[in-house]
């Protein structure tokens, strides 16, 4: 199993106990739960929600057996957090986990264009009941619609050269690969530019993603309903990866003062030892906070 972002961090703020309840609501392949049942038992559970069902298949298998009861697993948005939480009568809820990166199984293993860096079909879905994928919004979108997302979602300065090429592209032939799409992109910006520290395909990558999952909205409607679901001095924590979300966390948390304390006055951030081990961590920013 591979070792999450954080994971040290994540474990000293949520800071699990003996026999308490903890969700998480982005269990992936479930490292941070693993960390949590370590802690909480022998009678403590863990609710792990994930909106890809290949992540829950595989969490059945290598972990329900293990623990048992313990464990408790749903395939579903967790912008249903209080529905998810209902159904399942999970009470007395300790801690929630929000951890918002994608897994190193989307980038190397889904095969769904979640990288640039493998040719694979401009999917980018997590969950499959979503019927909108990034090849439709590159095929089928106007013009201005691809600019905006890119400019807003991704913070592309060259978002109308991008948008341009890509409908340019897409009068001649279908854009189907994420290769397809990355020969696109190069054509749209300076040379200067495709060899900055960033790959200049990232941010175009990231936008799709973001508004392909509604990603920034699924955010902001799920944080309430964790505040509402938290026990009295239970604990929130959330890692973001970009700007985009760690904003909405930052207001989040600063407009709901009266019913929270703030635990990390600045966003805690991977070691340097741990970059090295995982480069992906380098944007990862926590922030954590217990209910009053």
């Amino acid at each position: 199993m591979h070792i999450p972002v954080l994971q040290k961090e994540v474990i000293e703020y949520l800071k699990p106990e003996q026999n308490k309840n903890y969700i998480d609501c982005t269990i992936g392949q479930g490292g941070h739960s693993l960390a949590i049942l370590e802690k909480n038992g022998p009678k403590g559970k863990v609710l792990g929600i994930d909106w890809d069902k290949e992540n829950i298949d595989y969490l059945k298998k290598e972990l329900s057996k293990i623990f048992r009861k313990r464990l408790i697993l749903v395939n579903d948005n967790f912008v249903n957090l209080k529905e998810i939480r209902k159904k399942e009568s999970f009470s007395r809820v300790a801690g929630i986990l929000f951890d918002f990166g994608m897994s190193s199984y989307h980038l190397e293993k889904s095969g769904r264009g979640f990288s640039f860096l493998r040719n694979e079909p401009l999917d980018m879905r997590y969950s499959s009941q979503n019927p909108l994928t990034a090849e439709k919004i590159v095929n089928y979108w106007s013009e201005s619609e691809i600019e905006n997302i890119l400019r807003e979602f991704g913070e592309e300065r060259f978002a109308g050269n991008i948008a341009q090429e890509i409908v340019r592209e897409r009068r001649i032939k279908p854009i189907k690969t994420t290769l397809q799409l990355v020969r696109i992109i190069q054509k749209a910006v300076p040379k200067k530019y495709q060899h900055s520290r960033i790959s200049f395909a990232t941010r175009t990558f990231q936008a799709l993603r973001i508004v392909v999952n509604d990603e920034l909205n699924n955010i902001k409607k799920v944080l309430p309903q964790a505040l509402e679901v938290l026990n009295s001095q239970g604990r929130l924590v959330v890692i973001s990866f970009h700007s985009l979300e760690d904003r909405i966390i930052k207001h989040f948390l600063k407009e709901n003062q009266n019913f929270l304390k703030i635990l990390t006055k600045k966003p805690v951030e991977a070691s340097g030892k741990e970059i090295k081990i995982n480069p992906r961590c380098r944007s990862a920013k926590l922030r954590a906070a217990e209910k009053i």
